[in-house]
């Protein structure tokens, strides 16, 4: 019996630097094992975000439907041969992280793979986001609806819209940066 964090879809990201001079055979290889990937159970898809410039790091993001998937994928021999020519082009082993929406939306992709941000600081950060906007919307706005005879089900949908794109476009952005030290310590 699978308990409910192996059936949600996962997204993990593998960065990696390739050898000096060997970066067009590595993004083969990596093209190649997204092939592969797509002959396993439960892949969703794959990404190879290259670096921005030479001797970076490339990003390798990759969806499985489960935990379960992915570890399957993992412990293949598939996998295992693919990694194994992949290393005459890479330095090192990858350095994994898996993803969920929220760790993304509050320390994004620059921050190093084993940082975790405590859920209970994502959820003050995200008050301190969500309070202000909200009032705002249900004072000046949520009143707009009533006077026009909109059903209660439809302006909370309205004011909830209006409450997310604010939080993710305009609040958020702006809140994360102002408070990555409280989110991502830096460590001495």
């Amino acid at each position: 019996m699978s308990d409910g964090n192996s059936s949600a879809p996962v997204t993990r990201i593998a960065r990696r630097r390739a050898r000096p001079g060997h970066a067009a055979e590595y993004e083969e290889l990596v093209r190649e094992m997204f092939g592969l990937m797509r002959e396993h159970g439960g892949f969703l898809g794959a990404e190879l975000i290259p670096p921005e410039t030479e001797g970076g790091l490339h990003q390798v993001v990759v969806n499985f439907a489960s935990e379960d998937d992915l570890a399957r994928w993992d412990g293949s021999a598939t996998r295992r041969e693919i990694f194994g020519r992949m290393r005459a082009h890479a330095e090192g082993e990858p350095e994994h992280r898996r993803l969920s929406a929220i760790d993304e939306w509050f320390i994004g992709p620059d921050v190093p793979s084993s940082t975790r941000v405590p859920r209970w600081k994502n959820a003050v950060v995200t008050w301190m986001g969500i309070w202000p906007l909200a009032s705002l919307v249900l004072y000046f706005i949520a009143p707009i609806w009533k006077n026009l005879g909109l059903p209660f089900l439809l302006s909370t949908a309205i004011n909830v819209v209006i409450i997310v794109v604010g939080m993710v476009f305009l609040v958020s952005p702006v809140l994360t940066k102002a408070m990555r030290w409280f989110l991502v310590p830096q460590r001495r």
